[in-house]
């Protein structure tokens, strides 16, 4: 054991002598900012710990995307529900967006851990990717475009935000937009997911009504009222088997494990419920004896094989006279800028409030929001600043622009490959918990989702009703959020019920976004022009007490190589850039914020509160 030990740590300290330790900064390496207690051995751990947190996005993101039919044509207006030959066909797309899926999150994971070195993982993000299938291109392609036009608008948005990265107005707008609206639009989305996971593309407990539009589900086929209304009952709801199977293994134990804190717990859920599916002669089969449950089992067989991308490869079509494609990228980039705070909410507050004893790397795992959909900007704030790395002043971190610039360069890559926008994911949050400091974390990630390419036999024949569970539990991490909109100010509270609502109501987060953004517009900018007319007299009662300010930390909304090119560069940029990767730093300066529950602010800490017109008088007298 002794000699075990040794071993790996003479392991760990020839890595930190070469040029890999000095590229990642570890422990021991003797660069400036080394990152204190990173050890290579440390590091793999961590990325593996990541992997596993995350690796249920493989089918959960496929079976998402494969509802919108993929490049699959309905030659008929019925959405091909009961259609053999187009059934096979959104098989064969499901079964190309687990390689395509895997593959990227290689990409995004191993590109940011060795060019930004964050010990940060990437994917396809849920929510980000419910738009895309069901919003844009629509069920089975009842949408505005194809396939492949929405993936060219994909593709797009990822070079429009490479320029805004390099720009550093990215960035920027991470930190200026209103609050309330943001947290709302991912507590929509929440509810959104939750409702997929509930509905028969998950686990079937919500099914059609041709009275009240949506019932109880869960019937058995045999049950519903007619071949062309598959999952509208018309008696036994709640008696199939494969939704008592989802609720019981893939919902209720999955929840036990994340009670209980156990890493990999949506994964274990998943593969549980997965296995007692597989055995053919059961009810609760994923492999029924027909055509299509043939091809599925004979595909299955393989366990270990490279899947071809035969029909999602290259399937962009770059058709941007089409005016709904510009529809497509604009609220593509609408949704994605605005949602950018939503993670920030449930991780800062995590870290900083909990207890002023506490240190960042004695925080356990966090059973968090695990979608991370399309919240890369303040994901990738929040896992900075979980690891230590993030300044406490200016609100940045070393690499930021390089690991935005990644993250725009493969959303285009993975547009290619067939998948919608890749986004930074909080189970990162695991893996730096496990001592994951550098970009190896990243880079092992990466190599175990590589590994996966090889095994989407396995990850293919996950049913339905194993992932529906966990969409369900991702659901009720992202309502959460709702707890930091000020809800005793209407102009803040409306606009924002209105959003949540709107979004699962509609099967669209565009239209929950823009009901939210107009009606925060009307209601808020009457009393604002009233309270301008009036000098200030004609103003809501609790304006002042409880409407949401607006936050801008201080900074230049400049990246440090445009400053640095045309001479601006400040003692404060050098001296932010070598504080920035302590730990120790961030610790007393979250102390220093948060002084038990006094929370007592420290000037110097605080950034510069405006009122929503650029300034914020007191009450009159």
């Amino acid at each position: 054991m002794i000699n075990a030990l040794n071993l790996v740590e003479r392991v760990n300290d020839a890595v930190a002598d070469s040029f890999v330790g000095r590229w990642f900064k570890l422990d021991g390496s003797g660069v400036p900012k080394e990152r204190t207690g990173s050890r290579f051995t440390t590091e793999i751990r961590a990325g593996i710990t990541t992997w596993a947190s995350m690796a249920y996005i493989i089918s959960v993101n496929a079976a998402i995307l494969a509802d919108s039919g993929g490049t699959c044509v309905c030659p008929t207006k019925d959405l091909c529900l009961t259609d053999d030959v187009y059934l096979r066909c959104v098989t064969e797309v499901r079964q190309d967006l687990i390689t395509s899926t895997a593959a990227t999150a290689a990409l995004a994971s191993f590109l940011m851990g060795l060019l930004a070195n964050l010990p940060v993982a990437l994917a396809p993000g849920l929510g980000l990717n419910a738009y895309f299938a069901y919003s844009v291109v629509g069920f089975h392609g009842s949408g505005i475009v194809t396939y492949g036009e929405a993936l060219s608008a994909v593709f797009l948005e990822g070079w429009i935000f490479l320029v805004l990265s390099l720009l550093g107005l990215r960035q920027w707008l991470v930190r200026i937009m209103p609050q309330s609206l943001v947290v709302a639009v991912g507590a929509g989305i929440g509810l959104f997911v939750a409702f997929i996971g509930l509905s028969p593309s998950g686990l079937g407990v919500v099914g059609g009504s041709t009275a009240t539009l949506v019932t109880l589900g869960g019937c058995k086929p045999e049950n519903f009222v007619s071949d062309d209304l598959p999952f509208y009952c018309a008696s036994g709801p709640l008696q199939s088997p494969t939704m008592w199977l989802g609720i019981f293994c893939g919902g209720i134990f999955t929840t036990l494990l994340m009670l209980y804190r156990v890493r990999g717990a949506i994964l274990i859920g998943i593969f549980l419920t997965s296995i007692i599916s597989w055995p053919r002669p059961t009810p609760v089969t994923y492999f029924p004896h027909t055509p299509v449950g043939d091809d599925l089992f004979n595909y299955f067989k393989q366990v270990v094989t490279f899947h071809k991308l035969d029909k999602i490869g290259n399937a962009i079509q770059f058709n941007y006279g089409n005016g709904h494609v510009w529809y497509a990228l604009i609220t593509f980039l609408y949704v994605d800028i605005l949602g950018t705070y939503l993670k920030h909410t449930f991780i800062s507050l995590r870290l900083i409030s909990i207890d002023n004893q506490i240190r960042l790397g004695m925080i356990p795992p966090i059973p968090v929001d695990p979608t991370h959909f399309f919240l890369f900007n303040r994901t990738l704030y929040s896992m900075a600043r979980f690891a230590g790395l993030r300044d406490p002043v200016t609100l940045d971190f070393e690499g930021s622009t390089v690991a935005y610039c990644v993250d725009a360069f493969t959303i285009s890559m993975g547009a290619l490959m067939g998948t919608s926008p890749v986004t930074a994911f909080i189970e990162s949050a695991t893996g730096i918990s496990e001592g994951g400091k550098t970009g190896l974390t990243g880079m092992a990630a990466g190599f175990a989702f590589f590994i996966s390419v090889f095994f989407a036999p396995i990850f293919a024949s996950i049913p339905s009703w194993a992932t529906g569970g966990a969409l369900v539990i991702v659901g009720s991490l992202m309502i959460r959020s709702v707890r930091d909109i000020k809800w005793d100010y209407m102009g803040d509270a409306v606009p924002a019920f209105l959003t949540i609502i709107i979004i699962p109501l509609t099967y669209n987060i565009a239209y929950g976004v823009i009901a939210g953004v107009m009606s925060y517009v009307l209601i808020n900018g009457i009393p604002l022009i009233l309270r301008k007319l009036s000098n200030g007299r004609i103003i809501p009662p609790n304006y002042y007490e409880d409407s949401e300010e607006w936050v801008i930390p201080p900074g230049s909304i400049l990246p440090y190589w445009i400053r640095r090119l045309l001479g601006r560069t400040t003692n404060e940029d050098t001296q932010s850039a070598g504080d920035k990767d302590s730990p120790s730093s961030l610790s007393n300066s979250l102390e220093s914020r948060h002084d038990g529950e006094n929370k007592v602010p420290n000037p110097a800490m605080e950034p510069v509160i405006l009122e929503k017109d650029g300034e914020r008088p007191g009450p009159p007298s």
